[in-house]
């Protein structure tokens, strides 16, 4: 029985933050999220004090935190709510009071609190806690015994998200990510909803061990997704038009692993392309000189080995040279980056064995320009899923299709989401919500014959 080898470096922890790590911050019930890394002088700003986020390393994801006062300024502590226990008993015996309570005899005149600001501050400098910030002016509300119980509910919600916030640590993934960008900055990802997202990645099959050719310019939301779906396994191409490749910033919120770094790529269509045409080439080149001399061999392979460097470094992003020489130079102290640009031999074995799928969401871009030069690149039967925010380029890129004949199983889906309100005698659907989620066209690419006429 063959003994497991050490490992390189100590591994952390994914279900439990560490210093350097991406986390997201929900700050009273998803009232504000927030975006941090976490770090020793890391800070994090609610309202007008400016609070250390040192507390929440080492914690484990979706940790509550409160913001209780010190003797010199507040802080963020553990937070552990309190159990419900007698709310089955006392249930029973508030029904009959709770039905000869209304709130048509409250008056909201601004008198019915005595607990003055002076009040509360003099409470805050004797170290008095959130919650007894909030329950004192619970004790000093003349109307609040006469309200209902979601009355009171809300109003205790209310004192304690302004005297008491807390801050939920959740882990950033691709549900959370994504709500959090629709919610603050949907426009950033081209109006994404997570729906939309679940379902690009279940129309383009993307599963372990797939080779999957993204275009992204979503900011890196698909790209992240499809890699932490791969989960270190297969690879992810993120193609770009140009010289200059598409900004993918949102990736590094996902804490990846090396492991899963090494497996997201970028490459140019260009580079693509010209892999396509260096191949047969060199095939054909191979053909012509089988029968010549060695030494002639010898010169014609090193001529064709110069040119492909030469067209790789030409075509290349100028962007990310600077990055890749600094990671070759120092590969053994420095951990790779995400998005670093695809070697030729990869770039080759891609084009032998063709991408499983292929996922485009770039809504700056037309659909059937990007879809009829990106299709060939696909292995025969292999599944496309495009994603845009209005419905009329999706059905253009579809007649295409079928007019040329590149694709089958064409289908053109709206996914619909609705958030509902789940509380006792409660539930309902969220009143404001967004019309559309996008739409998403899917199909297989159908083998075609371009030889013929």
């Amino acid at each position: 029985m063959s003994e497991s080898k050490p490992e390189s470096g100590p591994v952390p922890n994914p279900r439990v933050t560490w210093e350097g790590c991406s986390v997201l911050l929900d700050i009273n019930d998803g009232d504000r999220l927030v975006f941090a890394r976490l770090s020793a002088g890391s800070t994090l700003k609610i309202g007008n004090k400016t609070f250390s986020l040192r507390p929440l390393i080492g914690c484990p994801f979706g940790s509550l935190f409160q913001v209780e006062s010190g003797k010199e300024k507040p802080y963020l502590s553990r937070f552990v709510p309190p159990t419900e226990e007698n709310n089955v008993q006392d249930e029973g015996g508030c029904q009959s009071q709770e039905e000869s309570r209304d709130n048509r005899a409250i008056i909201d005149n601004n008198q019915a609190q005595s607990l003055t600001g002076e009040d509360i501050e003099a409470m805050r400098r004797q170290g008095a806690t959130g919650d007894e910030i909030v329950e004192a002016l619970v004790a000093n509300s003349a109307t609040f015994e006469k309200k209902t119980q979601f009355s009171q509910e809300k109003y205790r919600l209310k004192k304690q998200k302004k005297y008491a916030p807390r801050v939920l640590l959740r882990r950033p993934f691709s549900r959370s990510i994504c709500e959090a960008y629709f919610k603050k900055y949907p426009a950033r990802i081209g109006f994404l909803r997570v729906d939309a997202l679940s379902l690009l990645l279940s129309m383009a099959n993307v599963t372990a061990n797939s080779d999957v050719l993204v275009v992204d310019m979503v900011g890196g939301l698909v790209t992240g997704a499809v890699a932490e779906r791969l989960g270190g396994t297969g690879s992810v191409c993120s193609t770009y038009l140009g010289g200059t490749p598409y900004p993918i910033e949102i990736i590094r919120m996902f804490n990846f692993s090396n492991e899963i770094c090494k497996r997201i790529l970028r490459c140019s269509f260009n580079d693509l392309c010209s892999v396509q045409n260096d191949m047969g080439e060199q095939v054909n080149q191979h053909e012509d000189v089988c029968a010549m001399e060695s030494q002639s061999n010898e010169k014609t392979s090193l001529s064709v080995s110069t040119e492909d460097v030469h067209l790789s470094s030409k075509n290349g992003d100028t962007d990310l040279v600077p990055e890749n020489e600094l990671s070759t130079s120092s590969k053994t102290c420095k951990a790779p980056k995400a998005g670093e640009k695809a070697t030729k031999e990869v770039i080759q074995s891609w084009k032998e064995n063709g991408f499983s799928s292929l996922i485009v969401a770039a809504p700056e871009q037309d659909a059937w320009s990007l879809v009829k030069d990106l299709l060939p690149l696909l292995t025969y039967s292999a599944p496309f899923a495009i994603y845009h925010q209005y419905l009329q380029p999706l059905a253009t890129c579809m007649h295409n299709l079928q007019h040329e004949k590149m694709a089958i199983g064409l289908q053109i889906s709206e996914p619909w989401l609705r958030e509902y309100q789940v509380l006792p005698s409660r539930t309902h659907p969220c009143m404001q919500m967004s019309g559309t989620g996008g739409y998403i066209l899917s199909g297989t690419r159908l083998y075609t014959n371009t030889s013929q006429p």
